[in-house]
């Protein structure tokens, strides 16, 4: 990380500020006082989040754009032939990851990273909806818009702050860690790690990164979180999960439509057994208990009280793009959820599949970058088997060349042999409308899935 001291004369630009991630930080660098401005190509509900506190933004990326600037933040999405980034490299301006800048902000802070291939934003908004019920008032940048704060950001005034570390390019590993949680290890991000020893290695570094006096809670019921275990150094962890061997072991699970409850026995090293009964979570699905019950863990564990706990998860109201409800039509529901890799369109489908007393469920899926759907194509194909239906979408490219190898129609063949399910393919979204207006009837749900443009589509959709 570099070691440059940021002072509050710096002008700091952000470029590609309307990701989720550069716009929460840009937001609370703004509000720390810091001179902020920035530059996205496409204008987004974050870019206008930044606009509304002052943060003045530009369209187009452009060298003009950083004559005043003192320092660079870059998005893990820029390439280095960006101008910004050669105008900057030319005047010698100090040019920083987004992780290590965040890294600086939150130095004199107590720091709680969650990081994880799956789940990690639930995770950082339940746990700050802990905190912040907890009346700690944390500091939080967040990977998703928490709906109780309207914001994946903000600046607070007490001592502790909770951060979503993303591992895709390594730069998790700049954080300064007091408290962590990792929720699972897949192979993701292989583009940049090589291979999936790089990135098992990465969170070994990390999870060795935890002091003395810090805590990491890591999920035993991942099967390469567990086989990387006996590398962890310093032991110093708790674990949680499902399995009987977790220090903090869910039993007794309840799904129902809107949310779960279960129950979490604590058999933690030096303390004396106990039994949390009823924990009600405001989420579906066994993946979200296991969010929770590592924001459980971790809360316990730094002394808030298990009532202030279960008041928090209970009145939680969820996060944007995590199986949000867009809208309802004729008894049909229509969802938009985040999910890009076949482990969470698994847990998204099994999730409904549980709860939708056998109504129809339909997937749209857009499959996010070329290179994932390479490394992934055959876990794609069988990650759908929990729906009656899906409406294949073009991938959308998030910046990387048009792959002419890819053949949507054998892709769709795929799904279709590996899931069992019929495939439906369309070409835009004004495709997608024509086949809800043709052919949706009653009591059906559907849930749009992808990283990309999918959110705007049914978000602008009007049936």
């Amino acid at each position: 990380m570099s070691k440059i001291e940021i002072g509050l004369k710096e002008k700091i630009h952000f470029i590609g500020i309307g990701g989720i991630g550069m716009s929460g930080l840009a937001q609370v660098m703004k509000t720390m006082g810091f001179k902020v401005q920035g530059s996205d190509l496409a204008n987004s509900k974050n870019v206008e989040r930044c606009k509304k506190i002052g943060i003045k933004v530009f369209k187009t990326h452009n060298k003009k754009n950083i004559k005043d600037s003192t320092i660079v933040v870059k998005s893990s999405a820029v390439r280095n032939n960006n101008p910004e980034i050669r105008e900057a490299k030319e005047k010698k301006l100090n040019i920083l990851k987004r992780a290590e800048m965040l890294a600086h902000v939150v130095s004199l802070k107590t720091n709680i990273v969650i990081t994880g291939s799956h789940g990690k934003t639930t995770t950082t908004s339940l746990i700050s909806k802990i905190l912040s019920s907890a009346k700690l008032d944390p500091t939080i940048i967040n990977g998703g818009v928490i709906n109780s704060f309207n914001s994946n950001a903000r600046l607070g005034k007490g001592e502790w702050a909770v951060l979503e570390a993303d591992e895709s390019d390594g730069s998790f590993l700049n954080f300064p860690v007091n408290y962590s949680v990792v929720t699972n290890l897949d192979r993701e991000h292989l583009d940049f790690y090589k291979n999936f020893k790089n990135l098992k290695n990465s969170f070994i570094k990390f999870l060795n990164k935890t002091p003395p006096m810090g805590k990491s809670f890591i999920c035993i019921d991942d099967y390469e979180i567990k086989q990387i275990i006996s590398k962890i150094k310093n032991k110093n962890f708790l674990t949680y999960g499902f399995s009987k061997e977790s220090d903090f072991q869910i039993f007794n699970p309840v799904y129902k439509k809107d949310y779960s409850i279960f129950d979490l026995k604590i058999s933690v090293p030096g303390s004396k057994k106990k039994t949390v009964k009823k924990i009600k979570l405001n989420l579906i699905g066994a993946h979200n208990i296991l969010n929770a019950a590592a924001g459980v863990a971790l809360c316990l564990h730094i002394g808030i009280n298990i009532n202030v706990i279960k008041k928090s998860l209970k009145k939680f109201t969820g996060i944007q793009r995590r199986l949000t409800k867009v809208f309802s039509v004729d008894g049909r529901e229509f969802f938009d959820d985040y999910a890009h890799h076949p482990t969470e369109i698994r847990s998204i489908l099994k999730s409904l599949k549980i709860t939708s007393a056998g109504r129809k469920i339909i997937s749209v899926f857009q499959p996010h970058r070329y290179s994932r759907l390479r490394l992934l194509k055959k876990d794609f194909a069988s990650a759908f088997k929990d729906s009656n239906l899906v409406i294949l979408c073009p991938v959308y490219p998030a910046g990387e060349k048009i792959d002419k190898k890819h053949n949507q129609i054998d892709f769709a063949k795929l799904i279709s042999v590996k899931s069992k399910v019929q495939v439906v393919m369309v070409k835009n979204e004004n495709d997608l409308k024509k086949f809800f207006v043709k052919n949706l009837l009653q009591d059906e749900i559907i849930v749009c899935m992808g990283a990309g443009s999918i959110s705007k589509w049914i978000r602008e959709m009007n049936l």
